[in-house]
């Protein structure tokens, strides 16, 4: 099974490597980054790199697709050789997979469609532009599409994932090995838990976080 993590630049790091730290750990499967040139490509933040191996030319039919999101997720939303590269590997692959904004080029490249599907709170809205029905759960699975809202959920989209593939006792096996086993110090996760003024904080600064403008 050929697992392929896209890379493009301004991606967050966690879109990727949750799902690498847990898909990656199926039985018999190799875990490739792919993007549109070989060689680091730089995070949100430009002070992390991951290395894209193989370019997408080199990868034409993964089983599994993975798209995470991140601020450069913006300006990838026209770009056809990556959204034509998404049809075409969605097309002859098992599972087609995001993180975070992630959803959203899914839904550009015309495959959340009449589907359910998640994505980073504040981007929710941005789904039904594409006929998708955007959600509030944390992964949804809908046919062989497996959306993950907001960047730390990847590690539970990969889990979920790998128990659809290899079954429940490896997907929990996986989970003991990355010791996944969240107690966060604060209950505010999602924004029907934070308190208003700190949703209210995150809103402000929004377009930043989808990659609209540069932060003031």
């Amino acid at each position: 099974m050929q697992i392929a993590i896209v890379l493009f630049d301004g991606f967050t790091a966690l879109d990727a490597v949750g799902p690498y730290e847990t898909l990656g750990r199926l039985p018999d499967s190799e875990t490739v980054f792919v993007a549109e040139r070989t060689g680091p490509v730089r995070t949100d933040n430009a002070h992390l790199a991951l290395t894209a191996d193989r370019t997408l030319a080199e990868v034409p039919s993964p089983d599994v697709v993975v798209v995470p999101g991140g601020p450069g997720q913006t300006g990838q939303m026209d770009n056809e050789a990556l959204l034509g590269w998404i049809r075409a590997a969605d097309a002859a692959g098992t599972w087609t997979v995001s993180v975070c904004t992630g959803s959203l080029l899914l839904a550009a490249a015309g495959l959340l469609e009449g589907r359910r599907a998640t994505s980073h709170w504040l981007a929710l809205d941005e789904l039904k532009r594409f006929g998708a029905e955007p959600t509030g759960e944390r992964v949804v699975t809908d046919g062989k599409y497996v959306t993950a809202a907001g960047v730390s959920s990847g590690i539970d989209m990969g889990l979920t994932l790998v128990g659809r593939i290899a079954g429940d006792f490896v997907a929990q096996a996986v989970q003991l090995g990355i010791e996944y086993d969240p107690q966060p110090p604060y209950d505010a996760g999602a924004p029907q838990k934070a308190p208003a003024d700190v949703v209210e904080l995150m809103r402000s600064r929004s377009r930043f976080i989808l990659g609209r403008e540069e932060p003031r």
